[in-house]
Order: C-alpha cells, then structure tokens, then sequence
C-alpha cells in the first residue's frame, strides 16, 4: 500500500473516530441536561429510578456500540477506506471528464 494511501486512510479514520466522539459527547450532555431537568421537577423517587436506570442503560449502551463501532473501524480500516477512497476518487475523475467535454462543446 502507498503512503499516499495510508495517510488518506489514517486521515479518514482519525476524523470518523473524533466525529464518533464528538457525537457521543453531544449525546450525554444532552442526556445529562435532560436527566436533571426532569429528576428536579420529578416529586416521585419511583421516577427518578426509573429516570435514572433508563439514562444510565442509554448512555452504558450507545458507549459501547460507538467503542465497538470505533474498534471495528479499526481492525478493518484499510478495506472499510480504501473502498471509500476507490468510489470517491472515481467520482472525482467523472466529474473532471465531465467538466472537460463540456467545456469541449463550448468551445466548439
């Protein structure tokens, strides 16, 4: 494999991975924001139970699926991106041929 390749592959997967964690960031300040909002108005202990085996299940889960989403990425990297980088760069080659025949046509 290119270096050329590698380092668009490290690239990609680097930015899916902060993407990945930024998102579940976003995810449990919006839980938290929500888990103290309704456990202060929340007069019934049985709620705020129920509130937080509820919040504590979301965040424990969608944790473990984006650790285990990141992991895979990993392990598969080079398969996962380099069929990303084989599509994206022959769409960038049509639509270069498609400029330059229009162009062509203009011009003639």
């Amino acid at each position: 494999m290119s270096y050329r390749l590698r380092k668009r592959i490290d690239s990609m997967f680097a930015r899916d991975r902060l993407m990945a964690g930024i998102a579940l960031l976003a995810l449990w300040v919006a839980l938290g924001f929500v888990y103290f909002a309704v456990s202060l108005s929340a007069v019934d202990p049985a709620v705020r139970i129920a509130l937080t085996v509820g919040a504590t299940g979301v965040v424990v889960f969608n944790t473990a699926s984006v650790t285990a989403m990141v992991r895979h990425y990993k392990e598969d990297k080079d398969h996962i991106y380099g069929l990303d980088i084989h599509h994206l760069d022959e769409n960038r080659l049509r639509k270069a041929a498609l400029r330059d025949s229009e162009k062509e046509e203009v011009l003639a």
